[in-house]
């Protein structure tokens, strides 16, 4: 179940929140060409297990290991800040089969539209 918060929000933050679940739909995840428009070319993360990502290693890592069966990701808490005019940071929580993560997600806009620009995730124990 997703929880997220709209008082407050700007048409770029729900543009931002819009494009961060987009990321997260498995539809998407399959799809280098879906997955890879969502990110900024200068795409940085990272990530939960440590490792660094670019968009390149990023898009190429996910369509090599396709996710494995079982529940979707689940989001909470999300919450959005424009800090100008073309950049949104959004935090929030993941659940992808009992690994929960705190994320942190910078988005900017470019001729194209709302583009990741960088992610980190932080494990933690939901106990």
């Amino acid at each position: 179940m997703s929880e997220h918060s709209s008082a407050g929000r700007t048409p770029a933050v729900d543009a931002a929140i819009e494009g961060e679940l987009r990321l997260l739909d498995p539809e998407v995840r399959a799809s280098p060409e879906l997955f890879g428009a969502l990110l900024h070319p200068e795409f940085t993360e990272f990530g939960a297990s440590g490792a660094r990502w670019d968009r390149e290693s990023i898009v190429r890592v996910l369509m090599e290991a396709p996710a494995p069966g079982g529940r979707p990701v689940t989001t909470c808490r999300m919450r959005g800040v424009q800090l100008a005019d073309d950049l949104v940071h959004l935090t929030f929580d993941t659940d992808s089969n009992g690994r929960t993560a705190h994320r942190s997600s910078l988005w900017r806009r470019t001729e194209s539209g709302w583009r990741l620009w960088f992610h980190q995730a932080t494990p933690f124990s939901a106990g």
